[in-house]
């Protein structure tokens, strides 16, 4: 028996001290299911909401590179948004300082490699079963402007249940090249497109290129490009361009040739836009090939038979096994008359039929090979004839095995679960029923990313088969949930950030107001929400919260010299404007005499007013000539100036003087400006 990494073979291989670890308080590590070249994947139990997860732990080396994990969890939560049955649903993601990780849809099967490696290669109609589901989901990514960068077989499972699911998105992208092993590097650049080899740039048509390289190696067997060594493989993908895989196995038609050729342009330009496109392509090659318009889910693995597929085909030909063929327990064996009943659960579980010869499973229709060469020998009107009965045959056997099974007690006989997710609740209950479904436990849990009222969790999840009558539980968003808004004002910038995550909000420095207060620098003394408005007593978690801080007290600058205050006032991150300049007897020149603001709040770089002293006004001399000498030095001095005299002082205090002085001569002269503060001199001449 072919060895094979079975998904679902959960039993632990080697020490491994994460088995029985918990994990964030919620998954509770129970096996081992694979180790990889950038992770060991576990199963494990998500004890919140009761189901088997799978865990991938990022290896060592990338989880202590911290520019991995940063691009590891943006990538994940990436991930996280693409909804569609052919998408391994990521639930969850997380780090601490030991390892990364995330938590995915636990898929129980093999992959699209252990198929090739046990079966070789595919028929034609089975790649396409396989591609179309593969680029139904990789469409769903797509429209989300997210590219997978490392699409190959190892990431296509294969599930017990008949689905097939895409896995692994981002991965290659956090992974950098230099953190890449060499075993992991050599099974990627068999699907690396040209321009990802040249310039290290990838988009959704190198994902395509990808694709076209997988659809080559279903149809063949093998890769178009092999090799030891690396770069060699890298240089061919560069440079050649990719072989029709009809040169490989005459089989392939020519539609398919085209497909390939179509994807596998060196050119990104000449490729399929997105998987969209491609997937419109291969349906169209699909139809022209004869095959009938797809009815059933697209997640189902399903032989189908022509009446080609009889006339041309060897009945023991390639059929999707999509369940563990133990080597432990031997196939069931039929004979004409015995029907063999199967169980879910029984292995194997065979989807399709019939049953690859080399696996040493017995043939389902051992004499078919010579019912239709019997039919071949007859007459044209006959052979028709005889390869409808050969097609009944082939169903009426085949139901005894394992399309009986499928249709009968396995998965074909139950319903397949409809999406709930992104729906309303009621939209939800409605879809669940109308698919024969009863709708079981509705909880509620808070949700800062989904709006109320919405599905954005289902158990059992989309896809799933199960008999009628099954309770699906649903869990909705009851929206974000109101919290405490903290006190913050008097509180330092710093304890007013952690005050307000710790209670659940969010904040961002670069929203934050500072205006002049009373207060020191950087103290709360508002808080409001992003429009301004005050804050209610409670808010929607994660809401933002914005705060105005003190900027400092304004400068007092009145008394300072002009420079002095300009300093202060540019220290504080304000401008100066010196709005005017004003004569003070009291205030010396050159000295701020007062300051204003020109805004209320005060911001730092609002302009601040300030008035400058020039100092005392101005005297203009009076004409004081002619006029008595104690008149003259009274009407003088009364202006601020000092008056020099030729009287003596008795003379000029005595109110009754024998003889008067008159002022004859005064200098400066009547009519001359001086500061305030000068010296006039006069000259008196006696009189009787």
């Amino acid at each position: 028996m072919p060895r094979r990494a079975i998904l679902h073979d959960v039993s632990p291989v080697g020490p491994d001290d994460m088995i029985g670890r918990l994990i964030d308080g919620r998954y509770q590590v129970r096996s081992l299911i694979a180790k990889g070249g950038m992770a060991t994947v576990y199963v494990a139990t998500d004890l919140r909401l009761e189901r088997r997860v799978a865990i991938k732990v990022m290896h060592d080396h990338l989880a202590a590179d911290e520019r991995f994990r940063e691009r590891f969890i943006r990538e994940a939560r990436s991930a996280a948004k693409i909804t569609h049955p052919n998408v391994v649903n990521v639930y969850d993601q997380g780090d601490d300082e030991v390892f990364a990780y995330m938590v995915m849809e636990y898929i129980p099967g093999i992959t699209l490699r252990d198929l090739l490696h046990d079966h070789h290669r595919l028929t034609p109609e089975q790649s396409i079963d396989v591609m179309d589901a593969v680029l139904a989901g990789l469409q769903a990514a797509h429209k989300l402007g997210i590219v997978h960068r490392d699409l190959k077989p190892e990431n296509v499972l294969l599930a017990d249940d008949g689905r097939i699911k895409l896995s692994d998105f981002g991965l290659a992208r956090a992974a950098s090249a230099n953190t890449a092993t060499g075993q992991v590097l050599l099974g990627t650049i068999a699907y690396l497109s040209p321009e990802l080899v040249t310039k290290g740039t990838a988009d959704v048509r190198s994902d395509i290129y990808s694709l076209g390289i997988m659809l080559f190696e279903m149809l063949t067997g093998e890769q178009p490009y092999r090799g030891d060594q690396p770069v060699n493989i890298a240089y061919r993908h560069a440079n050649e361009t990719v072989p029709a895989p009809s040169e490989v196995n005459a089989s392939v038609p020519h539609e398919l040739d085209e497909l390939v050729a179509w994807s596998t342009e060196r050119d990104p330009e000449l490729r399929p836009a997105d998987a969209g496109v491609m997937l419109e392509a291969l349906r169209r090659a699909e139809a022209e090939l004869g095959q009938s318009a797809r009815a059933v889910d697209p997640t189902a693995v399903l032989a189908t038979a022509s009446q080609s597929d009889v006339e041309d085909t060897d009945p023991t030909q390639l059929a999707l096994i999509t369940s563990q063929m133990s080597s432990a327990s031997s196939p069931p064996e039929f004979s004409e008359g015995h029907v063999e009943s199967f169980r879910p659960g029984d292995s194997p579980t065979v989807v399709g039929a019939p049953i690859f010869p080399e696996t040493g499973v017995a043939e389902l229709v051992p004499s078919l090979p010579q019912a239709t060469s019997t039919a071949e020998q007859g007459a044209r009107k006959r052979r028709t004839f005889g390869a409808v009965i050969a097609i009944l045959v082939i169903a009426l056997v085949a139901a005894a095995g394992g399309i009986g099974w499928w249709f009968g007690l396995g998965p074909g006989s139950y319903n397949t679960v409809p999406e709930a997710v992104s729906l309303t609740q009621a939209d939800a209950e409605s879809a669940i029923t109308a698919a024969g479904f009863t709708v079981g436990d509705v909880t509620q849990e808070f949700s800062l990313e989904v709006a109320a009222g919405t599905v954005m969790d289902m158990d059992p999840q989309a896809g799933t088969s199960l008999a009628p009558e099954t309770p699906i539980s649903l869990i909705v968003s009851a929206g974000p949930e109101m919290l405490t808004v903290p006190a913050l004002e008097g509180l330092t910038l710093e304890a007013a950030e952690s005050a307000i995550t710790e209670a659940g909000f969010t904040y961002d420095q670069a929203t934050t107001l500072r205006q002049f207060s009373d207060e020191e620098a950087d103290v709360v003394i508002a808080a409001t929400d992003t429009t301004g408005a005050p804050l209610p007593s409670t808010l929607a978690e994660g809401q933002p919260i914005r705060l105005v801080a003190s900027a400092g007290v304004l400068p007092d600058v009145a008394g300072e010299t002009e420079a002095n205050a300009t300093k202060l006032i540019e220290e504080a991150g304000l401008v100066v404007n010196v709005s005017s300049r004003e004569f003070s007897a009291s205030v010396a020149s050159g000295v701020v005499i007062a300051s204003s603001t020109t805004t209320d709040p005060v911001v730092p770089g609002d302009t601040i007013n300030i008035s400058v002293s020039k100092g005392p006004a101005p005297v203009v001399l009076p004409d004081v000539v002619g006029a008595p000498i104690g008149e003259a030095i009274a009407t003088l001095e009364g202006l601020g100036l000092t008056v020099g005299h030729n009287v003596p002082p008795g003379i000029v205090n005595d109110p009754n003087p024998v003889i008067k002085f008159v002022v004859s001569t005064q200098s400066p002269a009547a009519g001359v400006e001086v500061p305030a503060g000068s010296n006039v001199t006069l000259t008196a001449t006696a009189t009787l």
